[in-house]
């Protein structure tokens, strides 16, 4: 037995699994999940002293490596003036207007500490802004662990849960919750449109992953967005968009930017705190009002803006605003898909792959899945074969079929070479 096991034994004696997220367990693949120790730049290395190649970056925010020097000295000089204050501080104010600088949509914002508060506390103010209960979700898409989400959920509850049913996809939520919760397919224009025209007027709002990495990656059709923004205005709905994932690392200015749609309300995370607890949510000024202490939605938090997290976040939103910086980012991923898909080709493997700015998502399928339905009939086999081999050769790849990867700046031509020669030989073993 191998240390990484030994210390997985002795965490499920006082931590349920033995992990504090599902996400980081290794059940839909096998084994023990690695303990990481330390880590820099593109790679991580276990408690055995093994080094990987990192494809998850802590599930999106390391977008400038891991211990980025600058983003290091950053938190640095903000820890040694307290790690919070309890109080408001100029800090807050500058990341406020730096967000809302680089997302137009966003005119004024809140920060919290997770992304399930974001968009949690994104929803509530939605309900009492229009005075409405009902929302819609699309399946696969998971936007945190909050009660009335928890319906044909992605992320680890796709590894965990019965996904056939349209039922709470976790315990603890009560069915009378979920009945305000209606769950359509993704990318399906004509299940929107014909839910607005029998609910339209009781629909406080559309949450949507605009580029899905909660069922692997799956990119919205232009023709879906444009209809949902559409039946939104025309109904009195607000349309949020659930950028956690997406903001500040398919582009500077999220998927929004890319897609020509301007969302109501967009909730943040990940990126925007430079792999701190940090989150937010944010949009048009008349509905952000509503929130207390000037508006009747209460929204609280102990650590919300804290400056240690408000500096890693503001250092690192300035990296990734220096010119050149996503054109680099998305050519080396694009690079790394390619390879992929050319080792898979060589091996006679059916592969399939896609990626955006810095985010991927690769398919044991011929075709490039556009919906829940199409990723759930993914070959899980072969990916949890995939899985160990690449991780044998010192790769770590997310461990489900069910998530995106991610890259970042630090993953050079020589960190591509070592990805895609160790695919070569993992590609190998699936025949």
């Amino acid at each position: 037995m191998g240390l990484n096991e030994t210390i997985f034994e002795r965490a499920q004696k006082t931590i349920p699994g033995g992990v504090n997220s599902p996400v980081r367990a290794f059940r839909q693949v096998g084994g023990a999940p690695r303990f990481i120790k330390k880590a820099l730049g593109p790679h991580f290395w276990d408690i055995e002293d093994k080094r990987y190649v990192d494809l998850i970056m802590s599930w999106g925010p390391m977008i400038a490596g891991h211990a980025n020097p600058e983003v290091v000295e950053a938190v640095q000089r903000a820890a040694t003036l307290s790690f919070s204050y309890g109080a408001p501080t100029v800090g807050e104010i500058e990341l406020a207007e730096r967000i809302c600088a680089i997302m137009p949509s966003v005119e004024q914002i809140r920060m919290v500490s997770s992304g399930t508060e974001a968009t949690m506390s994104a929803l509530r103010l939605a309900r009492g802004y229009t005075g409405r209960d009902l929302i819609i979700k699309f399946e696969g898409c998971y936007h945190g662990h909050a009660d009335s989400l928890l319906v044909k959920a992605g992320s680890g509850l796709l590894t965990f849960a019965d996904s056939t049913q349209n039922a709470p996809s976790s315990g603890g939520v009560p069915q009378d919750l979920v009945k305000h919760t209606l769950v359509l397919p993704y990318n399906d224009t004509a299940a929107i449109e014909e839910t607005f025209q029998l609910h339209g007027d009781q629909i406080a709002a559309v949450i949507i992953e605009p580029i899905a990495g909660n069922m692997n990656l799956i990119k919205a059709k232009p023709e879906f967005l444009a209809a949902i923004r559409k039946l939104t205005q025309h109904h009195g709905s607000v349309l949020i968009y659930d950028e956690v994932m997406t903001g500040f690392r398919v582009a500077l200015g999220g998927a929004q930017s890319l897609q020509g749609i301007t969302p109501d309300l967009t909730c943040l995370g990940k990126v925007m705190g430079g792999g701190m607890p940090m989150a937010a949510f944010g949009g048009k000024k008349e509905i952000m009002q509503k929130l207390a202490p000037i508006g009747n939605v209460y929204q609280a938090g102990t650590l919300s803006g804290n400056p240690v997290a408000v500096a890693a976040g503001m250092k690192t939103l300035e990296i990734i605003s220096r010119d050149g910086f996503f054109d680099c980012l998305g050519g080396q991923t694009s690079k790394l898909m390619a390879g992929l898909q050319q080792a898979a080709k060589e091996a006679g493997i059916p592969f399939s792959t896609d990626s955006v700015g810095g985010m991927f998502g690769f398919y044991f399928t011929d075709q490039v899945p556009t919906s829940f339905d199409a990723v759930t009939k993914s070959n899980i086999d072969v990916f949890k074969v995939f899985f160990h081999a690449m991780l044998d050769e010192g790769v770590y790849l997310a461990p489900s079929a069910y998530e995106a990867g991610f890259t970042s700046i630090a993953h050079d031509n020589a960190v591509l070479d070592e990805i895609i020669t160790a695919s070569k030989k993992a590609f190998v073993r699936l025949k």
